[in-house]
């Protein structure tokens, strides 16, 4: 039968506390590697320009950076910065892939294992980094076109030099993103359910795209107010269970600052900061692993609701639940 609100967010939690090895495991096992990865290439980029770094930071007062130590800093840390990006857009891709694969087996009231759950969802990341990407790429464009046009007429503005024309576009820039704003959010809520149907139903990206826009035709403000309730309520779970880890930090960079001389070393620092770093790190970690989580998950339930609603999907689960999962290869979910 169709599932409610309260149908969707109780399967959500329970999902997550009959199955949170697997998705707190993955979690961590995918943040925890991109946190090591960077830091070891941060420390790499350190050692490879500390000495410009060194130069830079001891600059008498008033004196300007040589243009040959600003360089390899730039260049060694936006790589760094760029290692970043491409492993936590991977990472999420990870987490975006693993709620769906865990709900194949929860919707039919089966455990899975570790093993079976990464290599379900892996196999199916780069189609789901493919689908987010298009997904950004198609949501974006309404808002870059907002800003192409705004910063030509603010061009156009100063050019003229006149107080009323840059009052004019000032107000036409803000009215252009009032109106432009809310189309990018119904494109993005309107492909929502894309990376379910990548995982489901093994599909490429943009058939995964179409697949979305025909499962929320209907039902797009249930599927935003859910979407967003569900972003809310991990967004105040995180804050929450940061705060903790905020105040230990603060409270041990207190102590470790109270030793510092009167002309510490940039190391000194960094150590008597280490504390609340770490920290800080810990909690944060925590926090992304319930938002990496539970919001998939409850997507992930509303495109079962959706096909369950629009495709007799129920009937099929009633079924494949009732079977033995030895039973060959056939899914459900498959079309």
């Amino acid at each position: 039968m169709p599932l409610d609100l309260g149908q969707i967010v109780n399967g959500a939690f329970s999902t997550l506390g009959r199955h949170w090895k697997q998705l707190f495991g993955i979690g961590g096992a995918v943040y925890g590697g991109v946190l090591a990865v960077i830091a070891a290439a941060t420390a790499i980029a350190y050692s490879a320009t500390s000495d410009h770094l060194h130069r830079i930071v001891d600059l008498p007062s008033g004196a300007s950076a040589r243009s040959e130590d600003v360089a390899p800093l730039i260049i060694a840390f936006g790589s760094v910065w760029l290692v970043a990006m491409v492993l936590f857009i991977t990472g999420t891709a990870m987490m975006q892939a693993t709620a769906p694969a865990v709900l194949q087996d929860a919707v039919l009231g089966r455990r899975s294992t570790f093993g079976v759950i990464w290599r379900r969802a892996w196999a199916r990341v780069p189609a789901v980094i493919g689908t987010v990407i298009l997904t950004s790429l198609i949501a974006m464009v309404p808002m870059l076109l907002a800003i192409a046009a705004f910063v030509a007429l603010m061009v156009s503005a100063v050019a003229s030099d006149s107080g009323a024309v840059t009052a004019v576009v000032v107000s036409v820039g803000i009215l252009g993103f009032l109106v432009l704003g809310p189309v990018a959010v119904w494109l993005w809520v309107k492909f929502s359910l894309a990376p379910s149907a990548v995982v489901f139903e093994r599909q490429r990206p943009v058939a995964a795209l179409r697949r979305s826009a025909q499962l929320v035709r209907g039902a797009w403000w249930r599927i935003f107010g859910i979407s967003a309730l569900a972003f809310v309520m991990a967004a105040v779970a995180s804050y929450i269970i940061q705060l903790p880890f905020t105040f230990v930090g603060m409270f041990t960079s207190a102590v470790g600052a109270s030793d510092l001389g009167s002309d510490p070393t940039p190391a000194a620092v960094v150590l008597a900061m280490g504390g609340y770093l770490t920290a800080v790190l810990i909690g944060q970690l925590i926090g992304q692993l319930i938002s990496a989580t539970f919001p998939p998950l409850v997507i992930g339930l509303l495109y079962v609701d959706r096909r369950i609603r629009n495709e007799n999907l129920g009937a099929a689960l009633a079924e494949a639940a009732a079977a033995p999962p030895q039973q060959g290869r056939w899914s459900p979910f498959s079309r």
